[in-house]
């Protein structure tokens, strides 16, 4: 990076932070405090108006914008979900490029907006790799996310194997697992969390009412129910030659990661249904071993037994 790179770099972070300080530049420019300080000089000839607080750090007058790039709110949480998807699902140099743009976008926001997009970022998250055709609709997104921000009771109506029900909910977050966008919510209705299938949803308004409850974060609601009986990790081991056979379907079956040892790649899973599973993981069940659970394994067990049965009794 040349330094007039450098220099653009660094004013793209000043306005992506309230403050930042000379050994925060250093470290990200690997770069001595002496340049950080020449650099800073540099921005101040050239009329950025920057704050200096001994001990504290640098920052920009508030208001201070890079023209012409401004976002709306809108399209900082449409970045934002996109950004989950990029960390799952590409490599790592696509992953730290949008991050980088993420900075740059960060950067022309309100202090206000800024501030909006930090208290909600872990409010939305990705489970594993999938189909990328589901969208997150734009108006529920924003619905939940005001609704978590400013505690407002969120009413929904909600469709439930045929049923039809409407519900006071105070929303925690939203997560995409496997095909679909779920909502996470502690139901007045049930007086307990529930996850509400976003593509379910018929309606949805904000009421007039407020909550004081305070509810689990959505990491800690993702990792307090992961354990539970109705989630499990699966752990599957192919050869790594062999991968090619199963190919993109596994993003539809709760795809994790993958850790490769030797010649063979342990392919993780969290999924909410044994049975769909091993029916999927019969079609290639020659080429892979189930390590985990034992329980996968007795599913895998009663589906062959089953077809074993069937088709033993027409055999003359």
């Amino acid at each position: 990076m040349n330094r007039l790179e450098r220099i653009s770099s660094i004013l793209v972070q000043l306005q992506s932070r309230s403050v930042i300080t000379a050994q925060q530049i250093a470290d990200r420019f690997d770069i001595s405090l002496r340049t950080v300080y020449r650099d800073i000089r540099t921005l101040e000839e050239a009329g950025i108006p920057i704050i200096g607080n001994v001990g504290i750090g640098y920052s920009l007058v508030d208001g201070y914008k890079l023209p012409p790039l401004m976002f709306t709110r809108e399209e900082a949480i449409a970045f934002l979900t996109a950004e989950k998807f990029i960390e799952k699902m590409s490599d790592l140099q696509n992953v730290q490029s949008y991050k980088s743009g993420m900075s740059k976008i960060k950067a022309v926001l309100k202090y206000v907006e800024k501030d909006y997009l930090s208290d909600v970022e872990d409010n939305i998250s990705i489970l594993g790799k999938s189909d990328t055709g589901r969208e997150l609709p734009t108006a529920i997104t924003q619905c939940i996310l005001k609704s978590i921000s400013e505690r407002i009771v969120m009413r929904i109506s909600y469709s439930s194997n045929e049923n039809m029900s409407e519900r006071d909910i105070e929303p925690i977050g939203c997560f995409y697992s496997q095909i679909n966008w779920y909502m996470v919510a502690f139901c007045r209705l049930r007086n307990d969390y529930r996850s509400f299938r976003i593509d379910k949803i018929n309606s949805f308004s904000l009421t007039d009412e407020s909550f004081s409850k305070e509810h689990l974060s959505l990491p800690q609601y993702i990792e307090k129910y992961r354990l539970q009986k109705d989630i499990y990790e699966v752990i599957i081991r192919v050869k790594s030659s062999d991968l090619i056979t199963i190919n993109d379907y596994k993003y539809y079956h709760g795809w994790l990661k993958e850790e490769v040892e030797d010649d063979y790649t342990d392919i993780y899973f969290r999924i909410f249904n044994l049975e769909h599973f091993a029916r999927w993981y019969l079609s290639f069940a020659d080429i892979a071993d189930v390590l985990q659970p034992a329980i996968l394994q007795e599913k895998v067990k009663d589906q062959i037994n089953l077809l074993l049965n069937r088709y033993s009794g027409n055999r003359s």
